[in-house]
């Protein structure tokens, strides 16, 4: 069952992706940029992203360096939905070990049905739909360490978490909180006491070191961006929709969850999410849930108890009495709920819509405009076939703050980074924008392409 979920979780997400990307379907300007990132790692180059502005190193945006193991993944397949399908596997791996030891715990069936509600719970499917991030690395690596945890294994435990600090700096304090956490949970063993101690620095060094040293050193600014969007703890609690988001996870862990300490490994994430001043950063939507999944999962484990020795755990007492079936049941099916409950909303219920697979009459029209510019051209883009056009372009954000005059200009007129008012006339735009001479070379379907003579 761990592999059966593991390959359906696989096959749906990577379907989901496939779905997306060929009805030019895109949520954001990451898909491109991480695209981008991609061809860097692929061709040996330092990870520049113009997308993002003239010679801007993505590693001082956020602190990644994981993930220049996309390189093999661009060697084998240079495009962008090479990366949704490798989200997707990445997602689907995490569930075999959660799912292995809910089985052990908690038997065939109430085992089945955690790792049912945890691969396809609402913070991976969230993040799913919005396409590819960094923290598709972490979601594996957490798995892993949590279960490892669980299973009494922390050496392995310790191993597994090291690397989360290379994909995002933030993690550093999930890191070091796990420390913590190892060192009072294994507090009568020395050898033990020590590996939390060692991972507890190890997090918070990378986390001080990433966005005081590294992240100021490599930005193009000199700072680490990320500061200007902290506002006032005093806000941490409101608006409402931030407690909807804390309802949604504490129901993730089957609300029992919350008996286990590993539910605070959530905060740290959550503490930066809530005194964020970015409305996306506090709600279920996005993919910044997809990390606190695994932690939602382990704690319901965790406070379930085991069924081969009959203990639960309660905080720091490791030897509570194990909550009854009905408890147990009642538990996972509240887990499974919460996805449940939203419904048609979900991500992957649009996959059983055969509507949905139909070619998208743009599909043709986006082709022709891609066809139409030449290879190694500079070309300033907006969102929808930004990802698209990586592979063979080099590509900037029409709306970005890139200095270089772009060979052609690619205008999709239904793209929503244009709030609803495209220009009238794309090539009046682009001579506008760029004091330069533009001809259109191609237009049908929304797009229009303007080139320099």
């Amino acid at each position: 069952m761990p592999l059966l979920l593991a390959l359906a979780a696989t096959l749906a997400y990577g379907m989901l992706g496939t779905r997306q990307f060929r009805t030019l379907v895109t949520s954001s300007w990451d898909l491109g940029i991480f695209t981008q990132l991609a061809r860097a790692y692929g061709e040996l180059r330092a990870p520049i992203v113009p997308i993002k502005g003239d010679a801007v190193n993505l590693l001082g945006d956020h602190f990644h360096p994981l993930l220049v193991l996309l390189a093999p993944v661009w060697w084998v397949w240079p495009s962008g939905e090479a990366l949704l399908w490798t989200q997707a596997l990445l997602f689907g791996v995490s569930a075999i070990p959660l799912t292995r030891l809910a089985i052990d715990r908690l038997g065939p069936g109430l085992g089945t049905l955690a790792g049912a509600g945890y691969v396809f719970s609402f913070g991976l499917q969230a993040a799913a739909a919005a396409q590819f991030h960094e923290i598709a690395f972490a979601v594996p690596l957490l798995a892993l360490s949590l279960t490892a945890l669980l299973r009494g294994r922390v050496t392995v435990s310790v191993l597994w978490a090291a690397p989360l600090v290379l994909v995002k700096e933030d993690l550093g304090a999930t890191v070091a909180l796990l420390g913590v956490l190892i060192v009072l949970r294994h507090h009568r063993r020395r050898a033990h006491r020590l590996l939390g101690g060692a991972l507890a620095l190890w997090g918070g060094v990378w986390l001080v070191l990433s966005t005081a040293v590294i992240l100021p050193l490599l930005n193009t600014a000199s700072q680490y961006d990320y500061t200007d969007n902290l506002g006032s703890p005093l806000e941490v609690l409101w608006p409402p929709v931030k407690w909807l988001t804390v309802l949604m996870l504490l129901l993730a862990a089957g609300l029992i969850g919350a008996r286990s300490p590993l539910i605070a490994l959530m905060l740290p994430t959550l503490a930066w999410r809530f005194t964020g001043t970015v409305e996306f950063y506090w709600g279920w939507q996005w993919h910044y849930g997809a990390v606190l999944m695994p932690i939602a999962t382990a704690a319901l484990l965790d406070a379930l108890g085991d069924r081969r020795s009959g203990r639960a755990t309660a905080w720091l007492r490791t030897d509570a009495p194990r909550p009854g079936r009905r408890v147990r049941a009642t538990a996972l099916a509240l887990a499974a709920a919460v996805t449940l409950a939203l419904g048609p909303t979900m991500p992957l219920a649009a996959l059983l819509r055969p509507h949905t697979w139909e070619p998208t009459w743009r599909a043709g029209p986006a082709a022709t405009a891609l066809a139409a510019v030449p290879d190694g051209a500079v070309l300033a883009t907006d969102i929808t076939l930004m990802a698209q056009a990586v592979p063979d372009h080099d590509v900037q954000w029409l709306h970005g703050p890139n200095r270089r005059v772009p060979d052609c200009v690619l205008v999709d007129r239904y793209a929503f980074s244009w709030g609803g008012t495209p220009p009238e006339d794309p090539r009046l735009w682009a001579e506008e924008t760029w004091g330069t001479t533009f001809r259109t070379v191609s237009e049908d379907g929304g797009f229009t392409v303007a080139c320099r003579p």
